[in-house]
């Protein structure tokens, strides 16, 4: 989650102080994602040293407020126009933890994917009831139709690690099974005991 690309989204509405974007964020994105207020200005300070925000006096009630500048706009439009690179994905907790179960000593996996897929199925419906929530009404505004998006994402996100874990769990029975029917190698009959032979090759007579 690029917390500065968003931010500077915000600040391209208008100037704003550090609380403020913080609720504006966490409206915009449903909470998902959630701010503290030391994030917020520890990412403001790094964007004024990068000439990407200014700050533009202050409100009535005395909060320093910021602003956007122009080479903000431009990082802006190049951060919206540049696809998102899946090169060099985050790691994932459950990929990890799922590799490292496989052989684990005292682990049976099956249980593992299991719990995993209680877990995610809640998950996806708790997510679905969100959704029929905000479809309840039409969105009426920007922040709702960004939020409806944003449930929508983790909504398809559960389904896939569903699948996911079905999978794993299917592959996981094919191997065992292909192991259980596996046939054991014959060793064949005892070689027979000829005579010991030199490094020459030649036979060496026994007593």
């Amino acid at each position: 989650m690029s917390i500065r690309h968003g931010l500077l989204a915000l600040l391209e509405r208008g100037p704003r102080y550090g609380s403020q974007l913080r609720t504006e964020f966490e409206s915009r994105t449903g909470s998902t994602w959630p701010l503290n207020v030391g994030q917020v200005y520890t990412t403001l300070s790094r964007l004024e040293r990068d000439g990407l925000v200014v700050q533009e006096g202050a409100d009535d009630a005395g909060h320093d407020l910021y602003a956007i500048t122009d080479d903000g706009r431009a990082e802006l439009r190049s951060w919206f126009g540049t696809p998102v690179d899946r090169t060099s994905p985050p790691r994932d907790e459950l990929a990890i933890k799922l590799a490292m179960a496989v052989g684990a000593p005292g682990v049976d996996i099956r249980d593992v994917i299991q719990s995993q897929r209680h877990h995610t199925l809640k998950a996806m419906q708790d997510y679905t009831r969100l959704k029929a929530q905000a479809l309840a009404d039409v969105p009426a505004n920007r922040d709702e139709v960004a939020w409806l998006l944003v449930v929508e994402q983790l909504i398809f996100q559960a389904e896939a690690e569903a699948r996911w874990l079905d999978h794993c769990e299917a592959r996981l029975v094919r191997l065992a099974e292909a192991a259980a029917t596996e046939p054991t190698a014959d060793p064949g009959p005892a070689p027979t005991r000829g005579p010991a032979r030199s490094l020459t090759g030649r036979a060496k007579a026994r007593p």
